[in-house]
């Protein structure tokens, strides 16, 4: 039997998921949700668009629901509200908010005996897996964390809000340096500033005065007051050509010891990741959760759930045994 799978918005990661979902046999796509007139929205797939209302007389029509709404303001909303009624995923990623969101995710999704798997992706998600992997394995050690070279969908939207901008790219950059201290087990304090650089390209309004534009970007707290950024200003037609993709990627290193003193061993584990578009890797890791959702569910599991409360082998299509024969 197919797990029958609903989509809540349909921007890039919404698109992600669609296509994730149609390559996994063991799953059906029921339709896609939007607050747009369906009638307006057209899907890769053929997939029916719905309008958001209509999810309340859909309860018995789908498994699980994968929400690709906005952390800031959609998800801290949508996420208890569906999982009220139905099995939920979603990719919330402030990390600071994630155990106040939790906790509304685990009352609603208790209360109505449904699975809410909150904060999958790859950071917060498998970038979080191996995080704890390492400090599990090697207790007492250190951790960093390396993201890019990638575009910053975030950032980027706030460079376009500023008066006089058009479009706007904004590349996260890991420091060289940095990093080859920390992959040789240096262990090395360092600051925001020396771990990364952003490298912004912008579209100007004709007339617009970039040097206040820029100085703008450069001085923006929260977002690059303290990086080294660099503002390069270029065409429309250069934006499309060259910055149109969503490149993404990042590195988690940990650096531990075993033993003590003169006889103390030194080791370093590092999984990274390039990804050729993040939304899309990333609706990638929602459907796979999605099943582990779907599972836990028939299973009489309830209530919310990270990335760490759930088995490897949930994940998969493949049956326990084919998993020991050719995965372990």
């Amino acid at each position: 039997m197919s797990i029958k799978i609903g989509i809540l918005g349909y921007g890039n990661l919404g698109r992600g998921v669609e296509k994730a979902v149609n390559e996994c046999d063991d799953m059906e796509l029921v339709g896609v949700f939007t607050r747009r007139d369906p009638a307006n929205v057209s899907t890769l797939s053929g997939a029916k668009a719905y309008h958001v209302d209509e999810l309340e007389n859909m309860k018995n029509d789908v498994d699980v629901l994968i929400i690709c709404g906005g952390s800031a303001t959609d998800l801290p909303e949508m996420t208890p509200k569906y999982a009220a009624s139905f099995n939920v995923i979603d990719s919330f990623d402030t990390h600071a908010n994630i155990p106040v969101h939790f906790a509304n995710v685990d009352k609603a999704a208790s209360a109505a005996g449904k699975i809410g798997i909150i904060s999958c992706g790859w950071d917060p998600g498998m970038f979080s897996l191996n995080r704890l992997y390492s400090e599990s394995v090697l207790p007492g050690g250190k951790a960093y964390t390396f993201w890019g070279k990638g575009v910053s969908q975030g950032h980027s939207d706030a460079i376009r809000r500023i008066d006089g901008v058009l479009d706007a790219r904004q590349y996260t950059v890991p420091v060289p340096e940095a990093l080859e201290k920390v992959r040789s087990g240096e262990n090395p304090e360092l600051t925001t500033r020396e771990k990364h650089t952003r490298v912004c390209y912008v579209v100007a309004e004709d007339g617009a005065d970039k040097e206040r534009i820029e100085k703008e970007i450069v001085t923006m707290p929260n977002y690059f007051a303290d990086y080294d950024t660099t503002v390069y200003f270029i065409s429309m037609d250069e934006m499309k050509a060259e910055h149109s993709g969503l490149p993404h990627g990042g590195s988690v290193i940990y650096s531990g010891q075993t033993g003590s003193g003169d006889s103390a061993k030194n080791h370093v584990i590092e999984y990274s990741l390039k990804l050729d578009s993040n939304p899309e890797f990333t609706g990638s890791v929602l459907t796979a959760y999605a099943r582990a959702a779907y599972r836990m569910n028939q299973a009489g599991d309830s209530g919310a759930k990270t990335v760490f409360d759930i088995a490897p082998a949930l994940l998969s299509p493949l049956s326990g045994d084919e998993i020991r024969a050719h995965m372990l």
